[in-house]
């Protein structure tokens, strides 16, 4: 888009203006934006041809808000396997190379104020776009959900930090939806200059926030908010001298008069439409698309149906392994000590078996069942299955959801409304038998949502 720029001089503005406001840059302030303005191109504008796959991939007709989330989180990969910061090093190496490369080539150039103030666009909106994609699933919490069964009855220990946060963050919806509204008013105001720098002073305290609490419960997206604070920080110096100066010095200072002139006017609508196309996909259709999955298809838990009234928690009256009679023993691997039935298609089952712990803690929104791993994830001392239920021969088919190799097919049989029995055989082809009895278990978080917060309630 070709566009003029104009600076308009302030009438009672003194001369110590900032050099990228008005005058000639020198030759450490010109190949410092070199190298930042390709650093933040290559960080900010999808250049990876996987990226577009994905874009084509996706039925436009009907997207899924789990779709733009994917399309948002967008930031540059060169190498498989978990995020890292040498993806970084690598951008910086390219951002180096290329603005040697600039500089030798382009030696007229006296001050590059048009192309930085598009630069900022480009981050503005880059921001912008990370910081709606996580703040409509903490509006609509969806991120963080209400514990499951089996997390309630998962003894403290064997939770891992970042699981724990988890938690503490999802039995508190309000407090959740709260800071998905400080996150998408932080995004908002990045859509208009007059306000970045505003924006910027929300965003930098609260993504600093998110960062040291990935640090400091091992979550994995410490790399991703540390990244959305390098753009917010780039966007903050532009006017941080300025509020230094003034509200620090408290001199007179210039405000920024830089403005891109237009110069057709299809350039001035064009500017428009693509700011309109940009507010109606990433606030008003991923809004309604996300508020639509908090309340038909939350995407942390698998959403088929799980056996008809069975959801609870069970304690393991008889169980034998080869017809042989196992008594209860806290420090026995083999017998189980309580089964949970969640209202979705999984089975919990708790022993003192060591278990493998799923640590996977990036957020990913799967479609699929199969791969929805949250209440597995960062939960030790269960064994975790998703099943399918045979009516007609009246089975369950195991499979762990950690170790797909461990399977178990059993019968199932319901002489009550609080006894299930299961019976037939497990992975290492031993016969086993269970009789299970549920328990009349209440929790806290439940009851205090139910009678309210000053209400009287027994456990």
């Amino acid at each position: 888009m070709s566009t003029t720029a104009t600076y308009q001089e302030p009438r009672s503005a003194q001369s110590s203006a900032l050099p990228t406001e008005n005058g000639e840059w020198n030759a450490l302030e010109k190949n410092a934006f070199r190298i930042a303005f390709i650093y933040f191109v290559i960080q900010s504008v999808p250049l990876d041809w996987k990226y577009y796959r994905t874009v084509f991939s996706i039925n436009w007709l009907n997207p899924a808000y789990g779709d733009i989330f994917e399309l948002a989180r967008y930031s540059p990969r060169f190498f498989s396997g978990p995020e890292t910061f040498a993806n970084w090093l690598v951008v910086l190496v390219i951002a180096v190379a290329g603005g040697i490369i600039w500089s030798i080539r382009d030696k007229k150039s006296r001050e590059y104020n048009e192309l930085y103030y598009w630069l900022r666009v480009i981050v503005r909106y880059r921001l912008a776009v990370g910081l709606l994609a996580y703040g409509f699933i903490k509006l609509f919490p969806l991120q963080a959900p209400l514990p499951s069964i089996s997390n309630l009855n998962t003894a403290y220990g064997d939770l891992n930090a970042w699981k724990l946060f988890a938690l503490s963050l999802g039995v508190v919806p309000d407090y959740q939806s709260f800071l998905g509204a400080i996150e998408i008013l932080g995004g908002l105001l990045l859509l208009h200059r007059r306000t970045a720098t505003i924006g910027t002073l929300i965003i930098i305290p609260f993504t600093g926030n998110v960062f040291i609490s990935n640090l400091a419960y091992e979550g994995g997206e410490y790399i991703y908010s540390f990244y959305l604070i390098v753009l917010a920080l780039f966007l903050f110096a532009f006017d941080a001298p300025r509020l230094f100066k003034l509200l620090s010095l408290e001199q007179p200072t210039k405000p920024n008069r830089f403005n891109p002139e237009f110069g057709k006017q299809w350039h001035k609508y064009g500017r428009i439409a693509l700011k309109t196309a940009f507010i109606f996909f990433f606030v008003v259709l991923y809004g309604a698309k996300t508020y639509a999955g908090y309340k038909t298809y939350p995407y942390q838990y698998p959403q088929k149906p799980g056996l008809a009234g069975a959801a609870g928690i069970y304690n393991v009256k008889e169980f034998k392994i080869n017809n042989t009679i196992l008594p209860y023993s806290a420090l026995d691997p083999v017998r189980w000590k309580d089964v949970v039935f969640e209202n979705w298609a999984t089975l919990s089952i708790r022993s003192s078996a060591p278990t493998v712990i799923d640590s996977t803690n990036v957020e990913v929104i799967h479609k699929e069942d199969k791969d929805r791993n949250f209440e597995e994830a960062g939960s030790g001392g269960r064994s975790y299955y998703s099943y399918e239920s045979n009516e007609a021969n009246g089975t369950l088919s195991l499979t762990n959801k950690v170790i797909p190799s461990d399977k178990l097919t059993l019968h199932i049989s319901r002489p009550d409304s609080s006894t299930i029995i299961l019976s037939g055989v497990d992975s290492k082809r031993d016969s086993i038998h269970v009789v299970l009895d549920k328990i009349n278990k209440k929790y806290l978080y439940q009851e205090v949502k139910r009678v309210g917060r000053r209400g009287e309630f027994k456990l």
